[in-house]
C-alpha cells in the first residue's frame, strides 16, 4: 500500500438504514487519521494526505506496539475533564508546533479510535477488498494484543439498529458523540463516498429563512438559508416536490444577485422574508442542513 492512502467517506442521510446487512458505529468529532506502522516506526496521515506525526507524538508512540505492516483508519480525539469529546482541543493540537503539541499532550493526552483495518502484517497485506465484517474482526483481534492501558481502541459498533438509535439519542449531551455511521457488512473499503457507508449527525428541526437558491429559478437544486443562530448555509439537494413548491415562490423574487454562504458556496440571492422552510440542521460544527417542507 502506497502513502498516502485515499480514505473512504460516508454519505449523509436523514435516517439510519435498516436491515440485517448493516453495522452501526458511533461517530466521533475528532481528526480523521490513518495510522501506519512501518518497519521503521509510525507515521500518521491526515485525511488530506499530510503527514501529521509531529502533532500527535503520543499516538505515534503508542502505535509502536502494533506489528509492522499494520495500517488503520480512525479518529484522533481528545476529551475534556468531564469526559466529553472536544473538537476544539483536537483542532488546537493539530495546529500546534511540535513543541507546543508535546506540551498539550502532557496536559490532555489523545486517543486513537480505530474503525477499520486497511492492511495487516505479512502474509495478509492489503485487506481493503475484504468485507467490512472481516476487517472488523481483524481489527478487534489486532487491538486485543496491545498492552493495557493503551490509547488505541476500537470504535463502539453494533448490528442492532435500536441500540444504535439509543446511542444517537443519549450519547450526544453526555459524551459529545457526533452521530452514527452505518456500514454494510459486505462492503469493501473504497476511497470516496459510496452507498456502503452512510452517516447521520445530531440535528434539530428549525425554521430557516430562505435567502437564495442554486440552479435554475424554475427548478432549484438547493436553497441558501439563514438559520436561527445566524449561520448561512446551502441545504442538501431538494426533493422534486419541494423544488416545485419553492419554484413558485422564486418567480416573485425580482432581479438576481449573487450571494455567498458561510461555507464559501455561491448562490442566487432573494429578498429575506420571502420564504421560510423547516429544516434539519446539524448541531455540530458541520453545516449539514436537510430541507423538509415549505412553511
Amino acid at each position: 500500500m502506497d502513502w498516502p492512502v485515499s480514505v473512504a467517506l460516508a454519505q449523509s442521510v436523514p435516517e439510519l438504514p435498516a436491515g440485517t446487512d448493516w453495522s452501526y458505529e458511533v461517530k466521533l468529532d475528532g481528526h480523521r487519521m490513518i495510522l501506519w506502522r512501518t518497519g521503521d516506526g509510525v507515521r500518521l496521515q491526515a485525511r488530506s494526505g499530510r503527514d501529521v506525526t509531529a502533532a500527535w507524538g503520543d499516538l505515534a508512540l503508542a502505535g509502536h506496539h502494533l506489528p509492522a505492516g499494520t495500517v488503520l483508519d480512525g479518529e484522533a480525539v481528545i476529551t475534556t475533564e468531564d469526559g466529553r469529546i472536544s473538537f476544539e482541543a483536537a483542532q488546537a493540537r493539530a495546529a500546534s508546533s511540535p513543541t507546543r503539541a508535546h506540551r498539550l499532550a502532557t496536559q490532555r493526552p489523545a486517543h486513537y479510535i480505530a474503525f477499520d483495518a486497511l492492511q495487516l502484517p505479512s502474509p495478509n497485506g492489503d485487506i481493503r477488498a475484504r468485507p467490512y465484517s472481516e476487517r472488523r474482526t481483524a481489527l478487534l483481534n489486532l487491538l486485543a494484543e496491545l498492552p493495557d492501558p493503551t490509547p488505541i481502541q476500537a470504535v463502539s459498533a453494533t448490528t442492532d439498529r435500536n441500540t444504535a438509535l439509543t446511542w444517537y439519542n443519549t450519547l450526544h449531551n453526555k459524551h459529545g458523540i457526533e452521530g452514527i455511521v452505518a456500514k454494510r457488512v459486505v462492503s469493501p473499503y473504497r476511497a470516496g463516498r459510496t452507498g456502503g457507508w452512510q452517516k447521520i449527525r445530531r440535528a434539530e428541526t428549525v425554521d430557516a429563512d430562505v435567502i437564495g437558491y442554486t440552479g435554475p429559478q424554475t427548478r432549484p437544486r438547493a436553497l441558501a438559508v439563514r438559520l436561527p443562530n445566524g449561520r448561512t448555509s446551502l441545504t442538501q439537494t431538494l426533493s422534486a416536490p419541494l423544488a416545485a413548491q419553492i419554484a413558485r415562490v422564486l418567480v416573485t423574487a425580482g432581479p438576481a444577485e449573487q450571494g455567498r454562504a458561510d461555507t464559501g458556496e455561491t448562490y442566487t440571492r432573494i429578498p429575506s422574508g420571502l420564504a421560510v422552510v423547516e429544516v434539519l440542521a446539524g448541531t455540530t460544527r458541520h453545516a449539514v442542513v436537510t430541507p423538509l417542507r415549505l412553511r
